[in-house]
C-alpha cells in the first residue's frame, strides 16, 4: 500500500505538472481542469501514504529524509492548492508541483526500510517538531516560486519596454502578444503580497519547529542549542526570511529587492534541509546507521 500510494502521487504530480506547465505558456482552461485534480489526487495520495505507512510499520514515518521528503512535498502541493483555489494560481502550478515531484522521486532513493529510530529520536518531540518545520520548507517553496514569477514578470516588462521603444511595425505586434501574454499574470503587487502571505506562514512555522526543536534538545542532550551543523543552518534559513519580511515593511525594499531575497533564500533552505544531511556527516543530527 505504502508503495502504491507513492507511485499514484508520482504518476499524478508527473502528469500534472506537465498540464499545469502548459496552461502557463497556452492559458488553456481544458489544461487547468485536468492539471488540478491530478494535483489534488496526488497530494491526497501523499498524505494517505504517510498514513499508511505509519499504521503499517508503527515506525513514525518523518525520522528519515524518505519520509520527511515526502511530507515536504505533500505540503508545498496543499499549500499552493489553498492559494491557487483562493487566488487563481493554478497557472503557477507547474512549477511548484514539478519541483515537489522531483523532490518526492529524490525520496525514493533514500527509503531506509522501517527500522525503528535512534534513541533519541524516539520522543514525542519527533510528531511536533518535524512536522513543523518540514511544513515551514513547502510554504517556502511556494514563495520562491512566486518570487521567481515576479522577477520574471518583471525583467519581462523591462525588456517589452525597451523593445516596443525600438520595435517596427512587426516587431510592435510581436512585443503586443507577449505583452497581452503577460498580462494574464497578476500585476507585480499582487505577486508581491502573494510571495509575503506564503513567507508569513513559513516563517512561524519554522520559529515553532526551532523552539520545539530546542526543547527536544535538551531533553535528548541535556542542552538547548549546541551550535550544531543543523541548528546553525536552520538559524541561518531564519534569519534570511526574517530579514525578507523586515525589509518588506520598507517601501524602497518592496517588489524587485525583496523577491531577490525571497528566492535567494530558499537556496539557504536546501542547504539546511538537504546539504547539511547529505554533505556534513559530523553533529549530533548525523545517524548514520
Amino acid at each position: 500500500m505504502d508503495i502504491v500510494l507513492m507511485e499514484l502521487a508520482l504518476v499524478a504530480y508527473s502528469i500534472a505538472a506537465l498540464a499545469l506547465l502548459a496552461y502557463f505558456f497556452t492559458r488553456q482552461p481544458a489544461l487547468r481542469a485536468f492539471g488540478a485534480p491530478l494535483a489534488v489526487l496526488g497530494c491526497v495520495a501523499q498524505f494517505a501514504q504517510l498514513i499508511a505507512r505509519f499504521e503499517i510499520t508503527g515506525v513514525w514515518p518523518l525520522l528519515n529524509l524518505y519520509g520527511s521528503l515526502s511530507l515536504f512535498a505533500a505540503v508545498a502541493v496543499a499549500i499552493f492548492i489553498v492559494f491557487a483555489i483562493r487566488y487563481d494560481l493554478w497557472f503557477a502550478g507547474g512549477f511548484v508541483i514539478a519541483i515537489a515531484a522531483l523532490f518526492l522521486a529524490y525520496a525514493t532513493t533514500w527509503n531506509e526500510g522501517t527500522m525503528p529510530a535512534v534513541p533519541s529520536l524516539q520522543s514525542y518531540w519527533a510528531k511536533i517538531h518535524v512536522p513543523l518545520v518540514v511544513s515551514s520548507y513547502g510554504a517556502f517553496l511556494v514563495s520562491f516560486v512566486l518570487a521567481g514569477l515576479y522577477l520574471v514578470r518583471y525583467y519581462v516588462e523591462r525588456s517589452l519596454a525597451k523593445a516596443a521603444a525600438l520595435a517596427t511595425a512587426g516587431g510592435q505586434a510581436a512585443v503586443s502578444a507577449t505583452g497581452g501574454w503577460l498580462a494574464s499574470f497578476p500585476s507585480l503587487p499582487q505577486l508581491d503580497v502573494l510571495t509575503y502571505r506564503a513567507v508569513a506562514i513559513g516563517l512561524p512555522l519554522l520559529t515553532l519547529g526551532i523552539i520545539t526543536g530546542a526543547m527536544w534538545a535538551h531533553e535528548a542532550w541535556g542542552a538547548y542549542w549546541q551550535w550544531d551543523p543543523k541548528e546553525t543552518a536552520a538559524m541561518s534559513s531564519w534569519i534570511a526570511y526574517a530579514i525578507y519580511m523586515h525589509l518588506h515593511t520598507r517601501n524602497s525594499w518592496r517588489g524587485m529587492a525583496s523577491a531577490w531575497i525571497c528566492f535567494g533564500s530558499f537556496f539557504v533552505v536546501l542547504f539546511t534541509y538537504l546539504g547539511v544531511n547529505i554533505f556534513i556527516h559530523a553533529g549530533l543530527h548525523a545517524y548514520q546507521r
